[in-house]
């Protein structure tokens, strides 16, 4: 046989193989890299959000997720493409939402586009998280409208706190920041912790897609609570209603909830036919985690990497104190184009890390004869130490007061409400 025909035999030959090997790759095979199921790292949740109103887990009875949707995938498939230089276009590379088109949509729509002000103080809060979000959005295999969401819940602002004691950009409440490992003590609340806080939202949102394989559901849930969302389900189902997100009965809050973040998934994909300048932002991370096992002051640390308390606190908005407390180690984010100053000023650093230390206060003492020994205002010593202005302080309780009688003007961001001897 030619050597040309051969060939020509052999590729046929292997073009047959491939035909016959697609044909038989079952339904959806080509689309697997998209898919996602989280069930093995499914755990008990309670409601997240700012106004949760219910913590009861769905009714087990429920098979949510074969009735609610055919289509259980998670996110879309990550395209290997180039990335794009802005993280805006990335972002929109990878929406995988279902389109709303309602009245509380134009509506959310409007109220974005009526405020340019307020947006630019949004897209300037969320340039040093949003990288890091995407990464984990992405990794996770979810729709990149979820990195939006904290807009909806904080407007990106790491200190937000609600009247429902939610905190932090993702605006946990204590419970379940609790239980999804996020500690709340008299140093830290790392409900605040941008890593933290993200980490454990992505888990519950998770957690949430398994139970009803639908974003919008999930996203209700989120707002809302998944038990009174699954009983919502329920009485639909027994009526024989539809089951999704426009059928059930729910408060106006969360009503408008998944409208909100669909209104602001159609800004950031179009921001000119909204009017909206979109500031860039860089396709990189903003910061790295430095690893610390020693307390240091927090004014020194920020010294240390050259930014300002500002920038410090807006990285590193979890602790409470002016000392940053470590047991074993703990991280601290630093801009990336800083980390090595501060390793460098770090290890030629030859004086004390800390300068505060705790105080018990003994039986007859009062604040004023404290701040006096001390060197501080009454007004200051309870500002670090997360004391109503009106509280007394009582015989046996722990403080922080500077060390040498001298304070160092540590700027606090957040105090805790509700003091507690250091731990």
């Amino acid at each position: 046989m030619q050597p040309k025909r051969r060939l020509q035999q052999s590729a046929a030959v292997l073009l047959t193989g491939i035909a016959l090997a697609v044909a038989w790759l079952p339904a959806g095979a080509e689309d697997v890299a998209g898919d996602y199921n989280a069930s093995a790292q499914a755990q008990p949740s309670q409601p997240v959000s700012a106004t949760p109103t219910d913590q009861t887990a769905v009714p087990p009875d429920l098979s949510l997720s074969n009735e609610i949707s055919k289509d259980v995938s998670i996110g879309p498939v990550i395209s290997k493409t180039a990335a794009p230089v802005d993280l805006w276009e990335r972002i929109r590379n990878g929406f995988a939402m279902a389109e709303l088109d309602s009245k509380a949509v134009r509506n959310s729509e409007a109220f974005y586009a009526a405020r340019p002000e307020y947006m630019k103080r949004i897209v300037e809060r969320s340039r040093r998280y949003l990288f890091h979000i995407v990464e984990e959005v992405e990794r996770r295999g979810m729709p990149t409208e979820i990195a939006l969401l904290p807009i909806i819940e904080s407007a990106y602002n790491p200190q937000a706190y609600s009247r429902s004691h939610a905190s932090g950009i993702w605006q946990f409440i204590p419970s379940t920041g609790k239980h999804y490992g996020l500690q709340q003590n008299w140093w830290q609340d790392d409900r605040r912790d941008i890593v933290a806080a993200t980490s454990a939202a992505l888990d519950y949102l998770q957690n949430l897609h398994n139970m009803f394989g639908d974003w919008e559901l999930v996203l209700a849930s989120y707002n809302w609570g998944e038990g009174a969302v699954g009983r919502s389900l329920t009485k639909n189902r027994n009526k024989g209603l539809p089951m999704d997100f426009r059928s059930i009965k729910m408060p106006r809050e969360t009503q408008n909830y998944v409208p909100k973040l669909i209104a602001m998934k159609n800004i950031i994909a179009k921001p000119p036919a909204f009017g909206i300048l979109l500031d860039h932002i860089p396709n990189q991370p903003y910061f790295e985690k430095i690893a610390t096992t020693r307390a240091i002051d927090v004014k020194l640390a920020a010294s240390l990497a050259d930014i300002s308390m500002d920038e410090f606190n807006a990285l590193n908005p979890a602790h409470s104190r002016p000392v940053i407390n470590v047991k074993g180690s703990r991280a601290l984010l630093l801009p990336v184009d800083k980390v090595e100053t501060f390793r460098t000023n770090l290890e030629n650093h030859d004086k004390p890390l800390v300068s505060w230390q705790a105080y018990q206060v003994k039986k007859g003492e009062t604040a004023e004869k404290i701040c006096v020994r001390y060197g501080l205002s009454v007004a200051r010593l309870k500002e670090v130490n997360g004391i109503a202005a009106r509280k007394k302080i009582t015989p046996g309780q722990t403080l922080l007061v500077p060390v040498n009688g001298k304070d160092g003007g540590t700027d606090i961001s957040v105090m805790s409400n509700k003091p507690a001897d250091p731990v």
